[in-house]
Order: C-alpha cells, then sequence, then structure tokens
C-alpha cells in the first residue's frame, strides 16, 4: 500500500497493555512510511512509554479542558464518551484535522465518537480495533441501578462499531467473544484478528543476546508477573509452588503492576500475602531491585511491587519458568515476553495463550482448576528436565515469538488490513443523520401529542 495520512484515537495513552498495542501499530506503520498522528485526551510524560514523549510518534493531547476522567472516582465510561466526542468536535472545528487531510482512521478502545467521525469524514476509512468489549469488562451488573446506567453505553458501543468500516481484535478467542456479542458484526469478510507483537529489536533483545547477573544465586526461580487484581488469579501459582515436595534452592517471585492508589491493588496483595503465609510458605514484599536482591534466603516467596521495566528484563533472566495464571485471557503479552527472553511459560489453557504458547515446544497448557498439574509442571523444570531441554524449549520459544509476533509481522497485518479497507465499498449502516433525524421526529410526535391531550383536558 502506497504510504497514507492515518490519525490514531485513543481515549488515555498511559502505558498500559492497550496503550503498548497502540504505540506498537502507530510506530510500525510509520516505519512502512506511512505519516501518523495520535490523538488522545490524556497523555501524562511522567507515565506514558517513551515513544509517546521522545518525539518518535507526534502525539497531540486535545478535549481534555471541559470534563475531568472522573468525578471521585465514579462515571468513568460518562467522562470517556463525553471527553472523545469534545476531541473529535475540537479538532474538527479547529480545522486541525481537516489540515491532517486524514485517510483512515484508527480507534481503539472506545467506538463512541464512530458515528460522528463516520458522518463528517464519509471518504474517510475507519479501523476499530476491539481489545475486548467493554460491555463484558463491567462489574456489578447484579445491581438493577447499574443495569439501567449500562444500557445506553452499551447500545453506543455496539452502534460505535458497526459504524466502523472494519473490525480487528487482538485473538480469537476475542474474535470468538465479540462475534456472539454482536452477530454479523464483520459482515461479509469477518472480523479481522492482529495479534499484539512484543520488542524483538530492542531493549527486550537484549536478554537474548546476552545473559546479566542472576539476582538470587543459587536459587531456581518461578516468575509470575501479573497486575495485582482478583482476577489475575495469582493464587493459584502460590498454591502449586505450595504442593511442592522439596522447595529448598527454589523461589516464586510474584512480580507486576502496583498502585497504591488502587484499592484492589492494595487488597490483593494483602490477601496474597495471607494465603501465601496460609499455605505455610514464608513471604517477603520489596519495592526495588535493591531490597529484592537481599532477601534472606529461607523466603520461599517474594511480592515484587510496580516492577519496572528493567527488573522485568532482570527478573526474566533470572527465571527457570514464566508461570501465567489467568483463564480466558483475551490475549496476554507476558508469556510472549517470557519465550522471547527463553523462558518456558505455563499458562492456563484458555485464551489468548492457546495461541501463542506451543504445548511441549515452547511452554505447557493445563486446566486453571488442576493445580496438581501445575505443580507437577513446576516440579518438571525445577527437578527433572535436563537443561539441555529446557535451553531447547527457550531457543523454540525465541524463535515463535519472531516469526510470529514481531513488530514486522505487525506492520504487515494493519497494512494489508487498512489497504484492503480502503479499496472497498462503505457498507450502509444505520448512519447518525439517520439516528438524529428519527430523535427529532419522535420529540416532534411527543409534543403535538402532549398538546393535543392539554387541550382536550
Amino acid at each position: 500500500m502506497k504510504p497514507k495520512r492515518l490519525i490514531f484515537f485513543h481515549p488515555d495513552l498511559g502505558i498500559g497493555g492497550a496503550e503498548r498495542l497502540v504505540i506498537d501499530a502507530a510506530v510500525a506503520l510509520q516505519g512502512l512510511g506511512h505519516k501518523v498522528t495520535i490523538f488522545t485526551s490524556h497523555c501524562d510524560p511522567n507515565h506514558c512509554f517513551d515513544e509517546a514523549r521522545d518525539g518518535t510518534l507526534d502525539v497531540r493531547v486535545r478535549g481534555n479542558t471541559l470534563f475531568p476522567a472522573t468525578v471521585l472516582g465514579r462515571f468513568k465510561i460518562l467522562f470517556a464518551v463525553l471527553r472523545q466526542i469534545h476531541l473529535i468536535l475540537f479538532i474538527k472545528f479547529t480545522k486541525e484535522l481537516d489540515r491532517l487531510n486524514p485517510e483512515a482512521f484508527f480507534v481503539d478502545q472506545l467506538s463512541a465518537g464512530v458515528p460522528l467521525m463516520r458522518y463528517w469524514y464519509p471518504d474517510t476509512r475507519i479501523l476499530f480495533y476491539c481489545h475486548f468489549p467493554d460491555l463484558l469488562l463491567v462489574q456489578g451488573r447484579k445491581s438493577w441501578v447499574k443495569r439501567i446506567w449500562r444500557v445506553g453505553f452499551d447500545t453506543l458501543e455496539g452502534w460505535g462499531m458497526r459504524c466502523a468500516d472494519r473490525v480487528v481484535v487482538n485473538s480469537e478467542f476475542t474474535k470468538g467473544v465479540v462475534e456472539q456479542v454482536w452477530k454479523g458484526l464483520g459482515r461479509e469478510r469477518g472480523i479481522g484478528v492482529v495479534y499484539p507483537c512484543v520488542d524483538t529489536k530492542g531493549k527486550s533483545n537484549d536478554i537474548v543476546n546476552g545473559h546479566q547477573k542472576p539476582l538470587w544465586k543459587g536459587k531456581k526461580v518461578v516468575l509470575s508477573i501479573n497486575r495485582f487484581e482478583r482476577k489475575k488469579d495469582v493464587g493459584l501459582a502460590l498454591a502449586a509452588f505450595a504442593g511442592l515436595q522439596f522447595k529448598t534452592g527454589s523461589r516464586l517471585v510474584i512480580a507486576g503492576g502496583y498502585d497504591s492508589r488502587e484499592r484492589e491493588n492494595v487488597e490483593c496483595h494483602e490477601e496474597l500475602v495471607s494465603l501465601a503465609e496460609g499455605l505455610g510458605l514464608q513471604a517477603a514484599t520489596a519495592k526495588n531491585i535493591v531490597s529484592a536482591s537481599s532477601i534472606p534466603d529461607s523466603i520461599d516467596v517474594l511480592f515484587l511491587l510496580s516492577v519496572p521495566t528493567s527488573m522485568k528484563y532482570n527478573l526474566l533472566d533470572s527465571a527457570e519458568l514464566l508461570i501465567y495464571t489467568p483463564s480466558n485471557e483475551h490475549f496476554g503479552i507476558v508469556p510472549l515476553e517470557a519465550m522471547l527472553a527463553g523462558v518456558p511459560v505455563l499458562a492456563a489453557n484458555s485464551g489468548g495463550p492457546l495461541e501463542t504458547v506451543l504445548e511441549a515446544e515452547t511452554g505447557w497448557l493445563r486446566p486453571f482448576d488442576k493445580i496438581d498439574q501445575w505443580t507437577e509442571v513446576m516440579h518438571q523444570v525445577l527437578d527433572i528436565l535436563p537443561e539441555e531441554r529446557l535451553k531447547k524449549m527457550g531457543e523454540a520459544g525465541k524463535q515463535h515469538v519472531k516469526a510470529a509476533f514481531s513488530e514486522r509481522k505487525l506492520a504487515a497485518r494493519l497494512d494489508e488490513e487498512i489497504a484492503a479497507m480502503i479499496s472497498e465499498p462503505r457498507q450502509q449502516v444505520t448512519e447518525l443523520a439517520e439516528v438524529l433525524l428519527f430523535v427529532a421526529v419522535t420529540t416532534m410526535g411527543l409534543v403535538v401529542i402532549c398538546t393535543v391531550i392539554k387541550n382536550v383536558i
């Protein structure tokens, strides 16, 4: 495809998995010669990926002056929608978007503004990247108030996605879920799958090319990397590790994203510490590499909070096995990072890992409810399998990731999807103008009816 002017829209350009995908996609397409601009309602230079702040990408923060992100930590979806609409209105009426002469839009995470984009730019195609249906991520639907509150937002999410010219997702697992939620969403072509990538050429590749000094000399490390959230089921790692008959010389390290302002992060960490102690494991918590490297040998489980990227690389370089406990994970980037580092992976046999981990070649897939099977794999890696076998699996993992989940692969797939989308005629959907007309006619009808009733009475 000839170079195009591509415009990205993302709500909050922080440091999450969705943000990593957006940054990687933008850099990958830019590398193919496309001109890329990212519009977002929020991007904190102190809390974003390097490419968003060092000039690698053209990132513009707009639509953040009228509405806050939340009010007292609530109404997040409402204000996310309002901020996206504000952003679109701002860059439209200031002519900023017109001056860029966009040829395609890349929208992800929030589809509310897609009908507006489609109405104002009928010749500009829109690709929507769905990480996972938001309506399935919402908690607290047992409350009738919450169910009523979400009706409009759930409807808007579906309509917005149908207004996109092309919908792609991050895995076959997510594709299946989306197809169940919104029948016929992909039209004749179906919904596309574009896998996220990992950095196969940058800092993470340093692990592949050379080992660093082990963090704990003489310790075989089983590593878990996940946010401190209950849905990640990290307790499974603790239960499986506790089942090992001989733990001398080994250690379970549980590392991940942790924000002391997030109540669930704090509670989850406290619950995991209590669980570890209840299983008879000696646990400790560290917040930096200095305190982590100096813990006593007697510690069975080490919790590491808010692990920076450089320390994550050190942890992977020190690990014998990466244990990935979430079930029905939408995709899961951590297993890819581990395999790229030459570390075999043990993951739940559901969701994204079914598409990334090759059984007995790059790792193992086991049922999340069969703890003894997880313990057995740990035992095999720590005590039974020869080092040569583990090295062979590690090398297979590296090659697998480089072949299927590289930046080049992501760039090629997105380029292919965008080219096909631009070349096809736009499909008919319920347009914004039709909805506005319906609302106007309905309102006028109600006014007339109320007037007649009032006159009769």
